[in-house]
């Protein structure tokens, strides 16, 4: 952990992405490889999402993907949120959600959503932290929602 945390945007392969998300797997709420494939998540991921990213040198330390394509209900989407076990509680998924956040505002979204394990207390907070409230409960997942435009902005906009 000696080099600095470097921040970008969409630059890992497919493969990083799997080493990551399998390195991550136990760490997931409830495991990531009980919900998914991993690899064919990834692949998704890779071809669909855009991705937050924060490597330490060669390796990806910390991942937001988020779909933010929807541009008629102007609805992001954040499907994963990971960070290498040794890296967490040092700033770096704050960081990428902040990222993500701002890509989403200045891509004309108007709201994101996700949906957390009710029983994941570290990334609520995190999710919190960020500005996300809770909503409704769907089994053991919550959907969590951040609106980026005030109310009346809102208002506005669904007139025209």
């Amino acid at each position: 952990m000696s080099e600095p945390v470097k921040y970008s945007l969409n630059k890992a392969s497919e493969a990083a992405i799997i080493e990551h998300l399998r390195t991550c797997d136990a760490d997931f709420v409830p495991l990531l490889s009980g919900r998914v494939e991993i690899n064919d998540y990834a692949q998704k991921i890779a071809s669909k999402a855009t991705r937050f990213e924060a490597w330490s040198g060669d390796t990806l330390i910390g991942l937001v993907a988020a779909y933010c394509n929807n541009q008629e209900n102007r609805i992001a989407y954040i499907t994963s949120v990971s960070v290498l076990r040794e890296w967490m509680g040092k700033g770096v998924a704050t960081c990428l959600m902040r990222q993500c956040i701002e890509n989403a505002r200045a891509s004309g979204m108007w709201q994101i959503s996700l949906e957390v394990a009710e029983d994941n207390m570290p990334a609520i907070v995190l999710y919190k932290k960020s500005g996300f409230v809770a909503g409704k409960e769907n089994a053991s997942f919550i959907s969590m929602n951040l609106n980026l435009k005030s109310g009346e902005e809102h208002e506005r906009q669904t007139r025209l």
